[in-house]
């Protein structure tokens, strides 16, 4: 498949629309006009990319009728798993975007997936609320930016390591004793999730350590120790 294969059922669609249409003008791959309106422009490639991206928003500087096309098909499941978050990308720019769909005589319907429109960002607050609660509650900076395949220190993490510190001698203790310990998290809930697999409860109110998580001090045997030498460590002891 090429480029030039695709003009012909968008140019089809555009002149539908009353649009007169033309290729390659400027650094346009199509061109249409109607009644005055502000010009459409539309960018041609055979797969959803980066570079059809920074294409559209190149040419944002001419209108702000920009479209994307390209045939679904060629994207294969790549475009069906990230759909989603590729439109809302387009969204945030300003793009619009047309999917090609294949025909079983071998054309071409074009499907308008977005219209190009301002982009008026709206922040959700609850997420960000989210991040700035682990952010006050997690004690230091206990990871590197831009790890991959490795386990982040969260400040619910450091709750479960701080619990597991105050269980390291192999007794079970109360819940009551342990609430100090956890600073994002309550006590209760967090042993009795066990995410980790690091307590296991001894008797009714009362939690010991397991295997899991005397190796867990072992391997985080670091960030213990910063942990428990903490000031809010110190005040909750």
């Amino acid at each position: 498949m090429r480029e030039t294969d695709l003009a012909a059922p968008v140019v089809a669609f555009l002149s539908g629309q009353g649009y007169t249409v033309k290729a390659e003008v400027g650094a346009c791959d199509l061109l249409a006009v109607r009644d005055g309106e502000p010009p459409v422009v539309v960018e041609l490639k055979r797969r959803f990319s980066l570079d059809l991206l920074l294409q559209g928003v190149e040419r944002l500087a001419i209108t702000e009728a920009v479209y994307l096309a390209f045939p679904a098909e060629s994207a294969g499941e790549a475009w069906k798993r990230r759909r989603r978050a590729a439109l809302k990308t387009c969204r945030r720019l300003g793009l619009g975007v047309l999917v090609l769909r294949a025909r079983p005589d071998g054309s071409y319907t074009v499907l308008p997936e977005l219209d190009p429109a301002p982009y008026r960002p709206r922040v959700d607050t609850r997420k960000r609320g989210r991040l700035l609660k682990e952010f006050a509650n997690r004690v230091g900076d206990p990871n590197t930016g831009g790890s991959n395949g490795v386990k982040i220190v969260t400040a619910y993490r450091q709750d479960a390591l701080r619990i597991a510190a105050a269980l390291a001698d192999g007794e079970a203790r109360r819940v009551a004793e342990l609430r100090p310990r956890a600073l994002a998290t309550p006590a209760a809930a967090l042993l009795q999730r066990n995410v980790y697999g690091w307590f296991e409860r001894a008797a009714r109110g009362r939690y010991r350590l397991t295997p899991a998580g005397e190796a867990a001090l072992v391997t985080y045997a670091e960030q213990v120790r910063s942990l428990t030498a903490s000031p809010e460590s110190a005040a909750a002891s």
